[in-house]
């Protein structure tokens, strides 16, 4: 979805805008294409490929961290940075991170199971599988997989480490072959990735702590504009655009206002079209949700909003 999420951006040609997932590049190059010569862009990204990429787009209106967007506004300050015009993230593994098995992210390609972005990271999806007892290894699986077999999908792997430490992602199919449904392999094996992976890179926390920070380094009518995969991160983005925190409970003042920094410009997610889902069948999970930054108090980014 680059043109649907581009568009929901409304560059600003002399604004400030920020790509909190480089990965490829696509989103940057195309803010770039919008941006005059007063404008600026940051993309941040803590995948060490990503950093290569970020080298073709030589253009003194970029600037590219290699750090986890958790980090967004520390970084961003230390570049003279406190607000921004716009904000865009594609959550998720990338496409090169899928096509290259050594990094653990494929289903479909033997490799080490690593799964970590950021390769400084010190625990790894097979220091998980192996080491995780199997109560703490269900929670994991049901919880971040969403899988309705979680405990026997644990059960069989601690079955299978007996034998010989699981490694490569080939290896954990194999331990977890017996609870895979026929015809339904491929989206049992995808949930059990998802689970490990969003471990490794504590992903979930990560979004919480970036759409906090993103909506204090909004100016007024700023536009955040998310891209997610799964329903837990979309969950997440979805209550924070509406209420202003993650648990979806709207919270009012003595007034009756909503306390909220943000507020939806459309009430449903955008989904990707049936021409995209022809060329990308990657794509078909993503949906696209949108908010626009209410109007604050004073300059300060942390102060709650007026309520419009």
């Amino acid at each position: 979805m680059l043109a649907e999420s581009i568009e929901a951006l409304r560059v600003n040609p002399d604004g400030v805008y920020v790509d909190v997932t480089f990965g490829g590049g696509g989103h940057s190059r195309a803010i770039l294409e919008r941006l005059g010569h007063e404008g600026r862009l940051f993309a941040f990204d803590q995948d060490p490929d990503a950093k290569i990429e970020s080298g073709k787009l030589a253009n003194e209106n970029f600037t590219f961290i290699g750090e986890n967007f958790r980090y967004l506004k520390n970084f961003l300050r230390l570049h003279g940075v406190r607000r921004i015009d716009g904000l865009i993230a594609d959550l998720g593994v990338s496409s090169h991170q899928f096509d290259v098995a050594g990094r653990g992210f494929s289903t479909r390609m033997d490799g080490d199971l690593d799964m970590r972005m950021d390769q400084r990271g010190d625990v790894t999806a097979a220091d998980l599988v192996n080491n995780l007892d199997e109560a703490d290894l269900t929670r994991l699986l049901r919880l971040y997989g969403e899988l309705s077999n979680a405990r026997q999908m644990a059960r069989d792997i601690c079955s299978a480490r007996k034998n010989a430490p699981i490694t490569t992602t080939f290896g954990l199919r194999e331990a977890v072959s017996r609870q895979l449904p026929r015809g339904m392999e491929n989206k049992y094996l995808a949930m059990l990735f998802q689970a490990l992976r969003i471990e490794v890179n504590g992903e979930l926390e990560a979004l919480r702590e970036m759409l906090r920070q993103a909506a204090g380094l909004l100016v007024p009518d700023g536009r955040l504009v998310v891209i997610s995969y799964h329903s837990l991160e979309d969950r997440l983005v979805k209550n924070f655009m509406k209420t202003g925190n993650f648990d979806g409970e709207p919270e009012k003042d003595f007034y009756g206002n909503l306390l909220r920094p943000l507020r939806p410009v459309s009430s449903k997610a955008v989904v990707p079209s049936a021409d995209e889902l022809a060329r990308n069948n990657r794509s078909r999970s993503a949906k696209m949700r949108v908010a626009e930054k209410l109007e604050t108090l004073n300059n300060d980014n942390d102060e709650q909003p007026i309520q419009k």
